[in-house]
């Protein structure tokens, strides 16, 4: 990998991580200064991940096409953040018309998060890897519909809010059952990463040692979230910041990993041709060694 590769790559890591910081300093949302820094931001993640790919979606071989159209949807999220929320604070600190957005992101970013694991899947299945990636895509195909009522109907109670002046009272009741369906979307897509985790280890895309720290990190968040309960903390009880459970459950914090999956994806598509030749490229390591047994099968 040369120089402009390798810090592209590093630079897509450190993206969910940033860009909580981005979005989080509220001094930013200054018109024209936070739609600069988006537009930047975005730039800088569209291109490092040019840059990473090395064009994979555009290559003959059909792994590298899946991996690269699944590392893109799995990034996509996190772009999104970047080009729209610099500095809108939390949903206590933006305005109606502010928030409405935020959870339009939200529906875009769990649809994205759905799209990229389908595909992946297919590549893993491509790969000889099914039994894990199985798993996983039954989870994420629970955890996306949940996702998009959760966010759909707090996007509806900040556009009663901006247009009427206060939450619907419908939605207001069924604030118990709301909590109870993002506890359970995040639960399932921590699931599912876990899940695609393991899988990936499998067909050795990625490190045993990575896989180990994907998925301890995963069933952490996992600890912390049934520990936290089905009703979501209020954040003016205990500072937010101190409450593994807030955080673990704040809508956009279980599409990490996932990114950082793209990441990994998009690394590998680009590097499948100059790894392999050209009629092998992105050769199944689980493909390859059940060919290789039925050889000695037959043989």
């Amino acid at each position: 990998m040369n120089i402009v590769r390798r810090v592209s790559y590093v630079f897509l890591w450190i993206v969910p991580f940033l860009s909580f910081v981005v979005v989080g300093v509220r001094a930013l949302r200054v018109p024209g200064v936070y739609q600069a820094v988006g537009v930047a931001y975005f730039a800088a993640i569209a291109i490092a991940a040019w840059t990473v790919s090395a064009e994979a979606i555009r290559a003959d071989v059909q792994g590298r096409r899946l991996l690269g159209l699944a590392g893109t949807l799995l990034v996509t999220p996190f772009a999104l953040v970047a080009l729209l929320w610099v500095g809108l604070g939390g949903p206590w600190q933006a305005n109606a018309a502010e928030n409405q957005m935020r959870y339009l992101v939200l529906i875009v970013m769990a649809t994205a998060i759905a799209g990229g694991f389908v595909v992946l899947r297919e590549a893993l299945s491509e790969a000889g890897e099914r039994f894990y990636a199985t798993l996983g895509f039954a989870a994420i195909m629970l955890s996306s519909p949940l996702y998009l009522i959760w966010n759909t109907f707090a996007f509806g109670a900040f556009f009663g809010k901006e247009h009427a002046g206060e939450v619907p009272a419908a939605i207001v009741s069924l604030g118990d059952t709301f909590d109870v369906l993002l506890f359970v979307a995040g639960f399932l897509t921590y699931l599912a990463t876990a899940a695609f985790a393991a899988s990936l280890g499998r067909v050795q895309w990625l490190g045993r040692g990575a896989t180990r720290v994907f998925i301890v990190v995963t069933f952490v968040a996992l600890l912390f979230l049934v520990i936290r309960g089905l009703r979501y903390p209020n954040r003016r009880a205990t500072p937010w910041y101190t409450s593994p459970g807030f955080i673990v459950g704040i809508p956009a914090v279980p599409f990490i990993m996932p990114f950082l999956f793209g990441v990994v994806l998009l690394r590998r598509a680009g590097e499948g041709r100059s790894q392999e030749g050209p009629n092998q490229a992105m050769q199944p390591p689980l493909a390859s060694a059940h060919k290789g047994r039925r050889m000695n099968y037959e043989g």
